[in-house]
């Protein structure tokens, strides 16, 4: 059976004070909570301050993006190799806000994919359609070509280590959500996909669910055969909220 994982994505949010809170709330109410991988992606200048938070707890650490390039001249970038000196082992790749934003292609997503396998990280992948393309019925083709773009980019075999993230742009902070059938719909498509390749790897994978995930529906999503956990916005921010869909999530 696959473990559950929930990941918090802090965006940009957070301050020291804010943080330390945070985060001394999220382990003291992780105490006893087993059987669910745990992990925060903060902004980058709070890496050290969950380096020294987190180091030797279950709950990880990683960035919100990186840069493909390992070094050079590229003002405001990070590479895989600094987030590596803050010991993270997770970095979120092609998060709908990175590429609707930052016009993130699904090319570029997949070199920063390759880049972070190959310096040691693990990356979340992040997959998802807008409003206009699901009403248009292209959910499916939408969906299927980013995930693709980073399978021909690295073999399905990489996908042993790492995560591949749903998260529909029409639900993420929104206030809308996708109900349980149709985030199982389009998480079972994904698994079908790797699987076309290498269904044991596709057995294996966590697919998360990213769609303003809470407490309120938590259980619900999760209780889906092909959801393997949340990559969680704005109730991230809560350590009751946060917490208590982590606990949703322990089988």
């Amino acid at each position: 059976m696959r473990q559950q994982f929930v990941a918090g994505n802090w965006k940009m949010h957070g301050g020291l004070a804010q943080n330390r809170r945070l985060l001394q709330d999220v382990l003291v109410g992780l105490a006893g909570v087993s059987g669910v991988e745990v992990a925060v992606f903060v902004p980058f200048p709070y890496l050290a301050q969950a380096q020294a938070a987190l180091a030797g707890t279950p709950v990880g650490w990683g960035a919100q993006t990186v840069n493909e390039h390992p070094q050079g001249a590229y003002t405001g970038e990070v590479s895989v190799a600094m987030l590596r000196d803050f010991a993270c082992r997770y970095v979120l790749v092609g998060h709908s806000e990175r590429r609707a934003i930052f016009g993130e292609s699904d090319a570029a997503v997949a070199e920063k994919f390759a880049a972070a396998l190959a310096g040691g990280l693990r990356p979340v992948l992040c997959v998802g359609e807008t409003l206009d393309q699901r009403e248009a019925g292209q959910t499916a083709a939408v969906v299927a070509a980013q995930l693709d773009a980073a399978l021909q980019r690295v073999g399905v075999a990489a996908l042993a280590n790492a995560v591949v993230a749903y998260e529909p742009v029409w639900a993420i902070g929104t206030g809308r959500t996708a109900s349980p059938e149709q985030a199982q719909e389009v998480h079972a498509a994904i698994r079908a996909q790797v699987a076309g390749a290498d269904a044991q790897v596709a057995e294996r994978l966590q697919i998360l669910y990213g769609g303003s995930m809470k407490p309120q529906n938590a259980a619900e999503l999760l209780a889906m055969p092909d959801i393997d956990g949340g990559l969680i916005g704005g109730a991230s921010l809560v350590a009751n909220d946060f917490l208590a869909i982590c606990r949703a999530a322990v089988r």
